[in-house]
């Protein structure tokens, strides 16, 4: 599965220098990583409307958007996909609940 985040990262980072009127992601990414965060935002929203409304395909579908926008946030900001399995990594094995209390 990581594979296809990983592609995905790999395409929106080869995006970054492209012409915007070629390609959404490089539009978005030209716009400013405030722009980015404010599409992740309503992505999320989104997400969480079908979560609520319990339309599995909807969910499917705004989940794939979620994913992709938090992909070209995180790109704006030149945080790299391998920065956030880093974290991951290091909190595999702990309780959320003894993370969140540790931070």
């Amino acid at each position: 599965m990581s594979d296809v985040l990983n592609t995905l990262a790999a395409t929106i980072a080869a995006r970054k220098d492209a012409d915007p009127d070629s390609s959404w992601t490089a539009r978005l990414l030209a716009a400013g990583p405030e722009k980015a965060a404010e599409k992740f935002g309503e992505e999320a929203i989104e997400a969480v409307i079908e979560a609520v409304r319990g339309d599995r395909d909807r969910l499917t579908e705004e989940a794939a958007d979620v994913l992709y926008h938090l992909l070209v946030m995180l790109a704006a900001r030149d945080v790299s996909l391998e920065d956030v399995y880093a974290v991951l990594k290091r909190r595999e094995g702990t309780s959320g609940l003894d993370e969140k209390a540790n931070r």
